[in-house]
């Protein structure tokens, strides 16, 4: 009994040993070619985290921001009813409509866009490779269908797409990886800059417009939501579950501080301040408390909005810097390598089982 223990022992241990020899001359090998093994990109980009949390957290931030968004239609539609009731029988219709339009479909489109895995393990690089090399094929597809349909617009360098139609016609992933890059450091990251400014500028005209919180606080997050979903339209691919979830969770701080500041009156405790200046002339006083608020409230929200915005495009270029730096590693032993280890192993155990009979 304990010969046949001892020797299922020495039986696993050549397999243990081969292993972790493969491991080492795996490490070795990148060293001496000049690039990052599966290990060392592990220890530097992967981070640990929960991917079923993630997508709760996600869901969960997606949910609240619904729910402040409508709460904030909800109360305008009461205060509309309150004037005139058939007035607010057809706020309420809009804003339903407005709420699936600028709220559902939005978010829809964004969580169906996909991502590009980076936080991988050794075990889980194969896999994310494929998803990944899959993923650059249907973002080069979009990119080319929507330059030959949609004119005018001027996303894409067309000289550079021309390029990428004809690497993706040829199989030749590194010119496509290269062509893709191109395109992200050029005419996508300038029409990425231009999207956040005119979003942002149109967020803090139409804040210094309405001068209500409630109002404010809406218009955020339409406007929000709306440049997001360009964003990732535009790049082809949305960032992680998990940095989805910060950029999210984001929408709803913005909307939370600009119903804060809607409801602050700063103007009016400028003009306090101001004392005699103003004193007798009220009708100067309230311009000048109208025209604080509204600059106020116009400026913070706009500003909020340009954060946002670099926040999305930041995460969406470190996920495609990483992906690349990924797929140029080697994550795994070829056919002809795992075929000469299982023969290796074969032999060794054949020899082991002869010499416990010998020894029997």
């Amino acid at each position: 009994m304990s010969k046949r223990i001892a020797n299922e022992v020495d039986c696993k241990q050549p397999k243990q040993l081969t292993d972790i020899a493969a491991d080492q001359q795996r490490k070795i090998s990148s060293e001496q070619n000049g690039k990052m093994s599966i290990y060392e990109y592990e220890q530097k980009y992967t981070r640990r985290q929960n991917v079923r949390s993630a997508r709760l957290f996600l869901y969960m931030g997606a949910a609240l921001v619904g729910v402040v968004l409508f709460v904030c239609l909800f109360f305008l539609t009461m205060r509309v009813y309150e004037i005139n009731e058939y007035a607010g029988y057809g706020v309420g219709a809009a804003c339903l409509v407005l709420f699936i339009c600028v709220f559902i479909v939005p978010l829809v489109k964004i969580l169906k866009t996909g991502a590009f895995v980076t936080n991988v393990t050794v075990m889980t690089a194969k896999q994310a490779k494929r998803h990944n090399k899959k993923l650059r094929h249907e973002i080069s597809e979009k990119i080319i269908d929507f330059t030959g349909k949609v004119e005018g617009t001027g996303w894409y360098d067309s000289e550079v797409v021309g390029r990428l139609a004809i690497a993706l016609k040829l199989g030749d992933e590194e010119k496509l990886k290269s062509t893709l890059t191109e395109l992200y450091q050029g005419s996508v990251k300038r029409n990425a800059k231009d999207m956040i400014f005119k979003c942002s500028l149109k967020c803090a005209a139409y804040s210094a417009i309405s001068q209500a919180a409630k109002v404010d606080t809406a218009l955020v997050i339409f406007l929000n939501l709306q440049l997001i979903k360009d964003l990732v339209f535009l790049y082809g691919f949305r960032p992680s579950d998990a940095r989805l979830a910060r950029i999210v969770a984001r929408v709803l701080q913005n909307a939370l501080i600009a119903y804060g500041i809607g409801g602050m009156n700063i103007g009016h405790s400028v003009v306090q301040t101001m004392g005699s200046a103003v004193k007798g002339i009220p009708i100067l006083g309230n311009a000048i408390a109208a025209i604080v608020d509204s600059s106020v409230q116009g400026l913070a929200n706009g500003t909020l909005t340009t954060v946002i915005g670099y926040q999305t495009i930041r995460y969406l270029n470190t996920e495609y810097r990483l992906q690349n730096i990924l797929d140029g590693i080697d994550v795994g032993e070829t056919p002809e390598e795992l075929a000469e280890a299982c023969n290796n192993l074969e032999k060794e155990l054949k020899s082991k089982k002869r010499g416990a009979r010998t020894a029997v």
